[in-house]
């Protein structure tokens, strides 16, 4: 997944207006000792392992999309200590956040891919690329914050059609190989890598076919998190691995209506399901091989839904994939904990088993939401469309238009909530959306499709 296009941004300064970031960018330039931490990757006893300064360094890390201060405030009091990007529209802000809250970052650098048109058989824009990308490492390189480079984002995410997983030009592989040689030339401090869009053992021979000097493997996966080690085993390429990108079951993993809209998990299986997969395949780790992982997302972002991948929602409240995360990461949840939405329902009947109702039929729908801190929850309820065009590869999607919902009645219990509700009288695919709220900035999510038809 990702948010930016192929095409760099502008290496120039961003300059803001913001009067405290203004403070903090200045406050760390003048901090900025321009000595860079290096950062090994060391091989004992079969084993792989990281370190910065030649201290052992455990990565505790999210793909965080940059918005404000207070996000990265939040990570660092979770436990992390390393984020993720994509792109360097705000890696002076965001290095200077790191720089004040000692935290690395893995610097994200936003380069072609076949999936948005880039063309590697054009050699002056590869040639123009590459020029693009070396400057920016030039320029960051010296900075004891940075942690790596990703140099690409998911570049074997391709699909013909049909739809289908189709090889990407092996001359991407390439172009990323020749990055990478010219970071061990000129920046030997820190490694570098680009993520692939899961980890087909297929891809990973072709990444180190072309590009047979990159440092770190980096795979990017979510409910096949499990078979990563089969994986590993399979590729047999003696390389240590990285998971850039995991966290909920994807919503191409999960079972979709007979319409073919996607069905989220509600927020408590998600943070359930996540916490199961981090800690059988990455913390104990029994290949010796993965040295770190960032879970996504950081952030909020549209993609199938407003609540699928972001661990906060749109207004800043926290989700119980962010409690599982300070708990891996510190040894206990927080203080208060986020509502825990279990199921969702209407007339009893979950979204697999496919919701119809008629125009302006009165129908229930209950959601499983209790709160682990007996907080009392208060409930807002949002009717959406469906998403009319639905992106690839985690890129802009439009979100959907919010419609008038006539409620009938609400009734609220200790570990449920029932609302009656009148049916939209246009025929239609619809999302119903319940946010359970405790009062302390923290939310329990859930939403189910469903379709009106005469």
């Amino acid at each position: 997944m990702q948010f930016t296009t192929f095409l760099l941004p502008s290496l120039s300064r961003l300059l803001v207006v913001v009067t405290p970031l203004l403070l903090l960018v200045a406050c760390a330039e003048s901090k900025h000792t321009n000595t860079p931490s290096v950062v090994s990757i060391t091989k004992s006893d079969g084993k792989y392992s990281l370190s910065v300064n030649d201290a052992p360094y455990d990565v505790r890390g999210v793909g965080l999309g940059f918005k404000n201060i207070q996000k990265v405030e939040a990570f660092k009091a979770a436990g992390g200590n390393t984020f993720r990007t994509w792109g360097m529209e705000h890696i002076d802000e965001e290095l200077a956040i790191a720089a004040q809250l000692d935290l690395m970052i893995a610097v994200g650098i936003s380069t072609g891919k076949e999936l948005l048109g880039f063309d590697y058989n054009d050699e002056a824009a590869v040639a123009k690329q590459f020029k693009e990308v070396t400057a920016a490492i030039e320029k960051y390189k010296h900075h004891p914050n940075v942690l790596m480079w990703v140099i690409n984002n998911e570049p074997n995410l391709l699909f013909d059609d049909q739809g289908k997983l189709k090889d990407v030009n092996p001359k991407v592989y390439a172009a990323m190989g020749d990055i990478i040689d010219y970071i061990h030339k000129n920046d030997p401090n820190h490694p570098a890598t680009f993520s692939l869009a899961g980890a087909n053992p297929k891809h990973i021979k072709q990444v180190v076919k072309y590009a047979p000097n990159i440092d770190i493997i980096a795979v990017q996966t979510y409910g096949d998190l499990i078979t990563l080690p089969k994986s590993i085993a399979q590729s047999g390429v003696d390389k240590p691995y990285m998971v850039t990108e995991f966290g909920p079951m994807g919503h191409w993993e999960l079972p979709t209506t007979a319409w073919g809209r996607e069905i989220e998990e509600p927020s408590a299986v998600k943070a359930a399901g996540m916490a199961k997969r981090m800690q059988e395949v990455i913390l104990d780790d029994q290949t010796g091989k993965i040295i770190g992982s960032f879970a996504f997302f950081w952030g909020q972002k549209q993609e199938r839904t407003p609540t699928w991948y972001g661990m906060f929602n749109e207004t800043g409240e926290h989700t119980a994939r962010i409690d599982e995360l300070t708990k891996m990461w510190t040894g206990q949840y927080p203080a208060n904990r986020a509502p825990l939405s279990k199921a969702m329902t209407i007339n009893d009947t979950p979204a697999v088993n496919n919701v119809y109702l008629e125009p302006g039929q009165t129908a229930t729908v209950k959601v499983l939401v209790s709160d682990p801190d007996s907080d009392p929850l208060t409930h807002e309820w949002v009717l959406m469309e469906e998403v009319q065009a639905r992106s690839q590869g985690g890129h802009f999607e439009a979100k959907p238009a919010e419609l008038v919902l006539e409620i009938v009645k609400t009734d609220v219990y200790a570990d449920s909530v029932e609302m009656i509700f009148k049916a939209p009288q246009q025929a239609g695919e619809y999302r119903l959306f319940n946010y359970a709220y405790d009062g302390n900035n923290n939310v329990g999510n859930a939403n189910i499709p469903f379709m009106v038809k005469n």
